[in-house]
């Protein structure tokens, strides 16, 4: 229990160094119906077309970064967030990861409710556990 309450004191801390500022008018990412997934040509041990970086670099706007290997890492628009997924056919899924908690006004927090996505047309929809969109993000 220690162990996790300084690794998240940690994390916090690395986010509040990194986020600048939380409070945004600009409205949630929209919510558009779920595109046809692109076929797969991920190379083993990598996540393919998932890998890049997903959102925009703007406060109370969620973005996220996932390397080659799986790892993520990113914001909802005010939280950081951070972890692993890796590639389940044409899904890419989300596992454990860590996330600040900070209550920040204006902004919906719906990437930190991430458990799996898809990629189309260089759009990643997002989805959460029981399979319902949740938002998308451009590749940029």
């Amino acid at each position: 229990m220690k162990t996790v309450r300084i690794a998240a004191i940690v994390l916090a801390l690395a986010a509040s160094a990194t986020l600048a500022g939380c409070s945004s008018s600009a409205p949630a990412s929209s919510v558009a119906p779920t595109p046809t997934p692109s076929p797969s040509t991920a190379a083993p041990g990598t996540v393919g077309d998932f890998a890049g970086s997903w959102g925009t670099v703007q406060p109370g706007q969620p973005s996220l970064t996932i390397a080659s290997d799986g790892d993520f890492n990113g914001t909802d628009g005010c939280n950081a967030l951070a972890g692993t997924g890796k590639l389940d056919g044409d899904t890419y899924v989300f596992g454990p990861f860590a996330s600040t908690l900070v209550a920040c006004e204006g902004v919906t927090p719906w990437l930190n409710l991430a458990a799996t996505a898809t990629v189309a047309d260089n759009t990643l929809t997002v989805f959460r556990t029981d399979g319902t969109q949740i938002g998308t993000l451009d590749k940029r």
